[in-house]
């Protein structure tokens, strides 16, 4: 009974450092670069170059480092690296507010690429610590508090700038960040084994561990396509709202709201999917969740109506909350308990990954074709993906079987 209610207990405090975390990193990112050209007199070049700079160093540190952090994981235990992060976050974030130069906020950035990883070690944690039946349900319910943050973020970040300036927000997302670190140093419990340096060195190479290497790798993959997939249409949605409405009406308005839509389907939708995949096979949904993406973004690029666009982002949001938290969830049941640290470090890195060749192919498929040229990669590049996996991963093609 102690063991149920601490894993709860663990599940509801991790929900609410991922809401506030994720609120706490997405509200500081719509306003950056204006930040960058606050910091000094810029070309329109030079702020392009810089804020480009600004945002790429902390992905590409993020997915550099992370492998290194989850191997500490394995060995010190995911509590002491969910206080690493968050406390190193709100030192690094708050500071960003007293910046007085472009490179002390890139070097920042840097240091808050190293200090990441909250979000990957909290559901490295509940994974571990929730009875595996249960875990489906439980990843899906902790994506919930990430991907609400993260809604929430931006309007709040609007806010707070708009009331207090940008430098501000900045201090008030690290003080959010401290208050992370407090309800995780004291409410969080872990029941640790940790894997010794000699154990880990007299296992050899890592994927040795691992019953079903290709599976991990294939998994792996797949958390990229799927972060590719959706970042790839981040840079030309708002663009290609305009052109929906014409270039009349309020475009930022609409764009933010069509933005924000698949984060609120996919609040809607994780949780049951999840629960649904431990009681009738994490195969089904994700067979499921491939083949949804599929259907909704192939249609994208054709429509003529912004409502239309509203609609099918909306239902994205459902084939997110599937194919998230069940490759988390196939990961979990198919690594050996003491890695779990080390592979969802590693699924950090591809979906950071995902996210800086989403963001860079987005913009050079809309250029070379069109706007629905992005959106036809999309639903090709997953198609493919799905095939791969089905390809394989034999316990995808007999998914009836296990039922």
């Amino acid at each position: 009974m102690h063991q149920q209610e601490a894993w709860r207990r663990n599940l509801a405090v991790l929900w609410l450092g991922t809401f506030i975390a994720g609120m706490g990193f997405s509200e500081i990112m719509p306003f950056l670069s204006l930040y960058v050209d606050d910091l000094g007199t810029f070309t329109k070049g030079q702020l392009t170059m810089y804020s480009g700079v600004t945002y790429a160093v902390t992905f590409l540190v993020i997915a550099l480092i992370s492998p290194v952090w989850g191997r500490l994981a394995d060995r010190k235990g995911r509590k002491l690296m969910l206080l690493r992060s968050s406390l190193g976050m709100a030192v690094v974030i708050g500071a960003m507010g007293f910046v007085t130069n472009v490179w002390q906020l890139i070097g920042l950035r840097f240091l808050q690429g190293l200090f990441a990883g909250y979000i990957p070690n909290a559901s490295a944690l509940v994974a571990a610590e929730t009875p595996r039946k249960q875990s489906g349900r439980a990843l899906g319910v902790l994506t919930t508090g990430y991907v609400s943050g993260n809604l929430i973020g931006p309007v709040l970040g609007g806010i707070l700038a708009q009331v207090f300036t940008i430098r501000w927000t900045f201090v008030l997302t690290g003080i959010l960040l401290l208050i992370v670190f407090t309800l995780s140093a004291t409410m969080v419990h872990e029941h640790f084994q940790p894997v010794t340096r000699d154990q880990q060195a007299q296992r050899g190479p890592v994927l040795r561990s691992f019953k079903n290497p290709t599976l991990i790798l294939v998994l792996l993959t797949s958390t990229m396509i799927i972060q590719m997939g959706n970042n790839s249409i981040t840079p030309i949605i708002s663009l290609y709202v305009r052109q929906l409405m014409h270039d009349a009406g309020p475009v930022t308005v609409v764009a933010g709201i069509i933005a924000a839509l698949p984060g609120i389907s996919t609040l809607l939708s994780a949780p049951k999917l999840g629960e649904y995949g431990d009681r009738r096979g994490t195969q089904r949904v994700l067979i499921f969740g491939y083949v949804f993406a599929v259907l909704m973004y192939f249609p994208q690029g054709f429509i003529t109506s912004v409502w239309l666009l509203g609609v099918f982002r909306f239902m994205i949001g459902i084939s997110d909350g599937a194919l998230f938290p069940v490759v988390q969830t196939m990961l979990t049941k198919n690594s050996p308990q003491e890695l779990t640290g080390t592979v969802f470090s590693w699924n950090q890195s591809f979906q950071v990954l995902g996210s800086m060749l989403g963001s860079l192919l987005g913009g050079v498929i809309a250029n070379w074709f069109n706007y629905s040229g992005v959106f036809t990669f999309t639903a090709l590049t997953l198609l493919l993906n799905f095939l791969l996996l089905w390809w394989l991963v034999p316990e995808i093609r007999h998914w009836r079987q296990r039922a």
